[in-house]
């Protein structure tokens, strides 16, 4: 089988704890090189089984063997990178989101169409077969006319840490962190873009990016309720509403942190709230994820989440900051 030959800018965590294992459990994709700017690059590389490193991203991105990269630095340095490296001729996997304004995502659209590069915003958790079965239980009108979506996503937060979620320079905040899966569920989920969105945050001293965000989307006859923040018990779900009854992924986001075996789970309930029928997915999305984006390259194909979405979804996040702004 062909595959196409991966590296990394950084030694970030979710690099080392996802994507490494996913791009060497994916049968067309392998790790070729790891660029760290640590000075541990040649450590990196033996640790995650890379065959070159570097210790500049630039020295990464000048390798021609290297046909694709993955991008988990912090926000605010994504479009620079994703830039950069698309100018060198890599396809990109960015991490989401894919950069911090709609302006910059509308820059990166267009040096994305001048080098003729693929690229694609990393959120993973739309690769899961559990949303496979919700699309289908909304198509055959399984809880009737969809009414609301709930949507959350949580997790405790050392907040007196150097976490680089809390720096609003590196482009941090629950919103751009966790929220922004639950906007991107809701146009997901509806294949539709809100009318109006508005939302309001929490913050605290000595911090000065949103530690939570509830926020309200309105669609053409749907409501979208979302809510995130670093200052609360885990929690990664979202539920549907309807005249008939509800849908309910109780790991919609993270189904690898679901204690039962790390399984995906969709619950249908009747109008009344009796379980209709309770089923259970496997899958990782991670694997799922690169397989589909190496796979798009080697067929010269177009991903199924576009960049056309990803400006959408960041424009919808930029309104619900905008309006934060309005309220204080």
């Amino acid at each position: 089988m062909q595959q196409i030959k991966w590296g990394i800018l950084s030694s970030a965590a979710i690099a080392r704890k996802q994507m490494v294992p996913a791009i060497k459990e994916a049968g067309n994709a392998v790790l070729y090189a790891v660029a760290s700017s640590s000075g541990r690059a040649e450590e990196t590389a033996s640790e995650w089984g890379a065959e070159k490193a570097y210790d500049s991203y630039e020295d990464l991105l000048k390798d021609p063997n290297v046909e694709a990269v993955y991008i988990p630095l912090p926000n605010a340095l994504h479009k620079e990178w994703v830039i950069k490296s698309m100018n060198h001729g890599k396809h990109v996997l960015v991490e989401k989101p894919a950069a911090v304004t709609s302006d910059e995502i509308r820059e990166i659209r267009e040096a994305g169409k001048d080098s003729g590069v693929t690229w694609m915003e990393g959120f993973m958790y739309q690769f899961h077969p559990q949303h496979d079965y919700v699309k289908e239980l909304l198509k055959d009108n399984a809880v009737g006319k969809v009414k609301r979506i709930r949507s959350s996503f949580s997790f405790p937060l050392d907040l007196g840490s150097k976490n680089i979620r809390l720096s609003s320079a590196l482009g941090g905040g629950s919103l751009f962190d966790v929220g922004c899966y639950c906007v991107h569920a809701c146009r997901y989920l509806l294949d539709q873009e809100p009318a109006s969105a508005f939302s309001d945050a929490r913050k605290i001293k000595n911090i000065d990016v949103d530690i939570s965000t509830t926020a309200i989307l309105s669609f053409e006859e749907v409501d979208c309720i979302i809510d995130c923040s670093f200052d609360e018990a885990a929690l990664n779900r979202y539920e549907i509403a309807g005249t008939k009854g509800r849908i309910e992924v109780p790991f919609a986001f993270r189904p690898d942190q679901n204690p039962n075996g790390g399984m995906g789970e969709v619950i249908l309930k009747d109008e009344k709230g009796a379980v209709k029928e309770h089923r259970t997915f496997e899958g990782n999305q991670f694997t799922r994820q690169i397989t589909h984006f190496s796979q798009c390259l080697l067929d010269g194909t177009k991903p199924v989440y576009t960049p056309e979405s990803t400006h959408n979804n960041m424009k919808v996040i930029e309104a619900l900051y905008t309006s934060q702004n309005q309220v204080r």
